[in-house]
């Protein structure tokens, strides 16, 4: 089985600085990991780095076929295409519904055929629950709610993986296990996931693959007797 994301001996920047060095990571079909680790120790800048946001200049690296080092501008979009991204502030546009927040998406991807577009909508609603919100805009709705829109946008394009930066970060206790049970179940389904967290709570609640960074490193933590840094 070929690994969805792969690092090897890969430097992590943050702009012109480098945060992590010597990152090796795989992530293979069917994933749940978790990337923890204090705030400003490169967590968000793997996730950067997987949507060629941020370029990686030193060491190997590969997203769905892609490979990071050198990748032309021109295939950024095709990979990210292949990727969900669901951000902590949801990133919704707030002048829109639901429903043409998610059009904009598919249109920008390059979708056309308006009964096509219709039909994934309500797909990626139901999968969420959230079908019933398709005309409301995004003030009409709870903080819950609308991260669950943010997450049916991820999975507008049938993604291989979805990438959770905090995701949970700006919910409650109870909204936020509510949107763990939903990427648990998307994961169930199939679809690789990597979230981004620091809090511990989430990742003991829901096991997965653990990958902690401190110390400008970032390793996967194998015995269960090691203590994870927050």
């Amino acid at each position: 089985m070929e690994s969805l994301i792969s690092f090897k001996d890969a430097d992590i920047l943050n702009g012109e600085s480098t945060v992590i060095y010597g990152l090796n990571m795989e992530i293979m079909p069917g994933d749940f990991v978790y990337i923890v680790g204090k705030v400003g120790s490169g967590k968000t800048s793997i996730i950067r780095t997987m949507t060629a946001e941020n370029k990686l200049l030193k060491g190997d690296g590969k997203v769905c076929g892609f490979a990071l080092r050198g990748i032309k501008s021109r295939d950024i979009p095709y990979l990210r295409r292949s990727l969900g991204v669901v951000f902590q502030d949801f990133q919704l546009l707030q002048d829109r519904t639901v429903e043409e927040n998610l059009e904009f998406v598919l249109r920008a991807t390059g979708w056309k055929e308006r009964k096509a577009m219709d039909q994934r909508i309500m797909e990626v609603l139901q999968a969420v629950g959230m079908d019933t919100k398709a005309h409301k805009k995004p003030h009409q709705l709870s903080g819950g709610e609308q991260q669950r829109i943010a997450i049916a946008r991820a999975l507008l394009n049938q993604p291989k993986v979805i990438l959770a930066d905090e995701p949970t970060g700006n919910l409650d206790g109870e909204t936020a296990d509510e949107i763990l049970q939903l990427l648990r179940s998307l994961n169930e389904a199939g679809t690789s996931i990597v979230m981004v967290t620091h809090n511990r709570a989430i990742f003991e609640k829901y096991p997965g693959r653990v990958f902690s960074c401190e110390n400008e490193t970032c390793s996967e933590v194998i015995d269960e007797g090691i203590d994870v840094v927050l």
